[in-house]
């Protein structure tokens, strides 16, 4: 045969090879559609077994992929794409090698999308995506078909600027592409300005999103530019429109006569309230009096911000929108205009004010005779500070010392008998920084709850459960009455169960059952106080509780104790308070049962902005944390282990109590691997042990105030 003759014969040989791996390798997808191959699976099942095969394998799965026949999963399997599932969910960008969608389909979990197969979708975007074919035991993965809708258009960053353009990178940590912006878009920022922008362009292929800049908030680094970047980070209002403003102005400070009228006045009553001494508005009121049959009677006063706060006008909208003020370090983002939060509706001293009222009739022992709901008004004839009211309460000095240290002992039988019916005592250590008048800070200073905080408590406490229990029991013939709740479920039994292992390490029980962990968890409170594990099984401890959240589902509260619960005491902060008084209003006047479904969505938006105000004071803290440790001295420091993670351990500062990491990159001295069931890391030479709760010395390695982290060494960790 001649040399020719047997290229070609040797060519054609190959075709036919090629041509059947091809054929075989879709065969074995069509014919496998939940199943995922390696590449020596597929070689094996296709019959390609030598390095041309291999080449034309490859060239087979490439030309599949390109076609959308076939997809490959992170681990590097291929599976076909038929069968694939669609479903609509929101990205959580965890890292910026993958991001979950959390799907609304019951039971499923959330799916694993890598960053590659996002399609420019952001943090929060809405997504419509398909879930792929996965291997028995792997999680669900899947792929972004379509973006639904943008979570947001406006972003804050800090500007790099070129000769021609910017580039904008964002502060928010979820969000790892960069903004690019022309010279006509750049509107005057210089380089290192933190800004706000707007997007101008999504995002094709692999191009950035196109920006402009739309407000210049100052340098980075400075207090005013960074508590900006931190309140559009989470898309919290700068300030009111003008329309609510003009609202807002246009409402009247004089109370008519024929209003007082409608209400029980409580005027000639001793009244009081007691605050923070830097508060500005006031919303609660306590009212006191002895009666004549020997008992006493309890008044908790609330503002009536609906009197003025009127359903349907543009304040309401921008309340209800709002759902909550937002306490940042060194600023309140208010729910309501300062008019209405520091004026009209603040129980000022000495000023007629308009109130909801809850009274109780009560005897020495706390126990409630009688209770009335309503609308009323009072004068307030003395504003405490908590201070001022400790102050009474223990030395029995200053403006109506007596009446203090009575409400006191009546506010220690209410939180006794609290306890005694299963509610959980979690007291956290808080602490808040005194900062100087450009917004620096200057300590660290811890929050010290008194008897006179635990007075207001217990009987802002007592308003709200008993308002719950109020409406609970109007029966209407087709069923409940509609009604704002505020519930707390039991605790997860399975993350009871990993917290009492963890607790068993430094010697604490705790029993999981329903009925015993109440009980439990008071008890292993009190066996920690003052103890080095104290702050770490605290904090463990909430996390093992569900979340609180409001609903129209009349549950109880898991962590007071109590059957029904609601949210009636701060309306000048919180739009559910407002909803609880109307509510309750058109109740006591005999008004039918409201629309359940609306009310269940005003709920659910108003513990979404909840959230979103718990994360941006969160952020407002770690913040003024990474600042006050960027300027703090350079020397160990005492440290707690307070998180511990595959790729660092969480250590918090005993005398600055601010949170910072140690990554496990940074420790020289050995190999460190992560134990998740323990919460510990382990060297592997050495088998040193570093695990939650553990006491350590630590040094300040960098802090980054962009990114809002701390990063520390271990003292004992330096390289060998």
């Amino acid at each position: 045969m001649s040399k020719k003759k047997f290229k070609e014969k040797k060519a054609k040989k190959d075709k036919e090879q090629k041509s059947s791996i091809y054929q075989a390798t879709v065969k074995l997808f069509t014919g496998n559609p939940g199943k995922a191959f390696d590449f020596k699976q597929i070689a094996r099942k296709v019959n390609a077994k030598n390095r041309l095969a291999h080449e034309e394998l490859t060239d087979t799965l490439d030309r599949l992929l390109d076609a959308g026949k076939i997809r490959q999963f992170s681990n590097g399997a291929f599976a076909a794409l038929q069968k694939s599932v669609p479903a609509t969910g929101v990205v959580d960008h965890v890292n910026p090698r993958f991001a979950y969608v959390a799907t609304a389909t019951e039971g499923q979990n959330d799916i694993y999308i890598a960053s590659r197969d996002l399609r420019g979708a952001l943090h929060s975007d809405t997504v419509e995506i398909e879930i792929l074919p996965k291997k028995s035991g792997e999680h669900a993965e899947g792929r972004v078909t379509q973006i639904v809708k943008r979570g947001r258009h406006r972003f804050v960053g800090k500007v790099e600027l070129s000769k021609s353009y910017a580039f904008i990178i964002p502060d928010f940590k979820k969000i790892y592409t960069d903004f690019f912006v022309y010279p006509e878009n750049i509107n005057g920022a210089k380089n290192n300005d933190k800004v706000l922008f707007e997007v101008t362009r999504w995002p094709e292929g692999d191009k950035n999103p196109e920006a402009k800049i739309i407000e210049i908030l100052g340098k980075t680094g400075e207090n005013e530019a960074e508590i900006h970047s931190i309140m559009a980070e989470f898309d919290l209002p700068f300030r009111f429109p003008e329309n609510v403003l003009k609202e807002s102005e246009k409402i009247s400070e004089i109370i008519p006569e024929g209003e007082i009228k409608k209400r029980k006045d409580f005027r000639p009553t001793l009244t009081f309230t007691i605050d923070p001494e830097d508060a500005k508005d006031f919303d609660d009121a306590i009212s006191f009096k002895k009666l004549e049959n020997g008992r006493y009677e309890v008044g908790v006063h609330i503002a009536d911000v609906t009197h003025y706060v009127k359903s349907g006008t543009i304040l309401d909208a921008d309340a209800y929108d709002r759902a909550t003020s937002v306490y940042l370090v060194d600023r309140t983002v208010p729910m309501l205009p300062e008019k209405l939060s520091n004026a009209l509706c603040s129980l000022r001293p000495h000023e007629d004010k308009l109130t909801f009222a809850a009274v109780f009739e009560m005897d020495e022992q706390a126990k409630i005779h009688h209770e009335w709901f309503g609308r009323t008004v009072i004068h307030s004839n003395h504003r405490f500070t908590y201070e001022q009211a400790q102050e009474g309460i223990e030395n029995g000095t200053g403006a109506f010392a007596n009446e203090l240290k009575f409400l006191n002992e009546l506010a220690i039988k209410l939180r006794k008998e609290r306890f005694d019916k299963g509610a959980v005592n979690f007291e956290t250590a808080e602490v808040k920084f005194k900062l100087d008048a450009k917004g620096k800070p200057l300590a660290v200073v811890p929050k010290i709850r008194k008897d006179a905080h635990k007075l207001i408590e217990e009987f802002m406490l007592l308003a709200n459960k008993a308002v719950a229990t109020c409406i609970f029991k109007t029966k209407k013939s087709e069923g409940k009455n509609t009604f704002v709740y505020r519930v707390h479920d039991s605790p997860d039994p399975d993350k009871v169960r990993d917290f009492s292992l963890f607790a068993k390490q430094f010697g604490h029980k705790i029993n999981p059952d329903d009925q015993g962990i109440s009980r439990s968890l008071n008890k292993l409170m009190d066996e920690i106080e003052g103890k080095p594990e104290q702050n770490v099984l605290q904090s463990l401890a909430v996390r093992a509780m569900a979340k609180a959240k409001y609903t129209t589902e009349p549950k109880g509260h898991f962590g007071l104790a109590f059957p029904h619960y609601t949210h009636f005491t701060s309306p000048i902060r919180r739009y559910p308070d407002m909803m609880v008084h109307r509510l309750l209003q058109h109740y006591l006047e005999g008004g039918k049962s409201v629309n359940k479904e609306e009310f269940e969505q005003r709920c659910l938006h108003s513990s979404e902005r909840e959230k979103r105000a718990a994360d941006a004071e969160r952020a407002s803290i770690k913040y003024k944390q990474v600042e006050f440790m960027s300027l703090a001295e350079d020397k160990m420091y005492e440290g707690i282990i307070t998180g511990v993670t595959d790729f660092g351990i969480f250590v918090e500062i005993v005398e600055t109590k601010c949170e910072g990491m140690v990554r496990l990159a940074d420790m020289k001295d050995d190999y460190y691997e992560y134990d998740e069931r323990n919460y510990r890391v382990i060297g592997r030479r050495r088998n040193k042990i570093y695990r939650l709760g553990d006491k350590t010395r630590v040094h300040i390695k960098k802090t980054d105030i962009d990114r809002r982290t701390i990063d520390l060494t271990f003292e004992e960790t330096k390289e060998w």
